[in-house]
């Protein structure tokens, strides 16, 4: 079984996911995570990986800030859209592009990291928890693992609320896939799981998308978008809502020895 590769779809992948509302929703969120985790190191300038970060919308932004940052991709269409970006940008990048699978990583080749961000990839991957345990092997002692994955009983809320019972019970499995339905996705208390056996400690949590997935499709006259993502930065720390987001944003480190 293969990972996705988004060289067919780069074109259609960056306005989907950053070019529609749920797309800004999304950004909002991890980047209010990402300033918070930033705090934490200080006025320290940080060597940051962005792994399977696509053309770099998080990468360019923290490279602007003054952070050096690797960003790693499968997909060489995406990478040649983030070279795109970093040479229209108005202040210089410090942004090294590596063209390869995120498990091809290594210390020996690209050393170790204060941040790794992961971002909508492991329900990409046949084995994510292979490659996430790599990452975490890239981190310096007091490093951090920025993870977002796609939910999949979020993935079966949604369905159920929209009358997708068949769907459901066939475990979302269908003969044509669409292609930006992610083929691996993740139970959350799997992902805890995880990082209890590696013996991280989980610093933040957030859903991804709380409410905008939900919405009824006849919405009041009044509706505000800029209501809906205040809405969504408040509850998306708030359970039952943070469960349900259609992703989930851990950011991660290791157990003081």
């Amino acid at each position: 079984m293969h990972d996705k590769n988004f060289d067919k779809l780069a074109q259609k992948f960056a306005k989907n996911i950053y070019g529609t509302p749920k797309g800004e929703i999304r950004a909002a969120i991890l980047w209010r995570d990402l300033q918070q985790t930033l705090a934490q190191f200080g006025n320290k300038k940080l060597r940051i990986l962005d792994a399977g970060g696509g053309f770099g919308f998080f990468s360019q932004k923290l490279a602007a800030l003054g952070h050096q940052v690797i960003l790693c991709d499968i997909s060489e269409q995406m990478l040649t859209q983030a070279q795109m970006h970093i040479d229209a940008s108005d202040v210089p990048l410090d942004i090294t592009l590596v063209h390869a699978p995120i498990q091809d990583l290594n210390q020996t080749e690209h050393g170790s990291f204060d941040l790794i961000m992961c971002h909508a990839v492991a329900e990409w991957l046949s084995n994510a928890q292979s490659a996430i345990y790599g990452l975490t092997q890239l981190l310096k002692p007091d490093g951090q693992l920025s993870l977002m994955f796609f939910n999949k009983e979020a993935m079966r809320f949604h369905s159920l609320v929209s009358g997708n019972f068949d769907y459901v019970q066939a475990d979302f499995k269908v003969k044509k896939k669409v292609g930006l339905t992610p083929t691996h996705p993740l139970y959350i208390d799997d992902v805890r799981a995880w990082f209890n056996d590696w013996e991280m400690t989980i610093n933040c949590e957030s859903g991804v998308r709380v409410i905008n997935d939900y919405l009824k499709t006849s919405l009041p006259l009044n509706f505000d978008f800029n209501q809906l993502l205040e809405m969504e930065l408040i509850y998306s720390k708030l359970e039952p809502y943070l469960s349900l987001g259609r992703y989930i944003h851990f950011v991660c480190q290791h157990k003081s020895q």
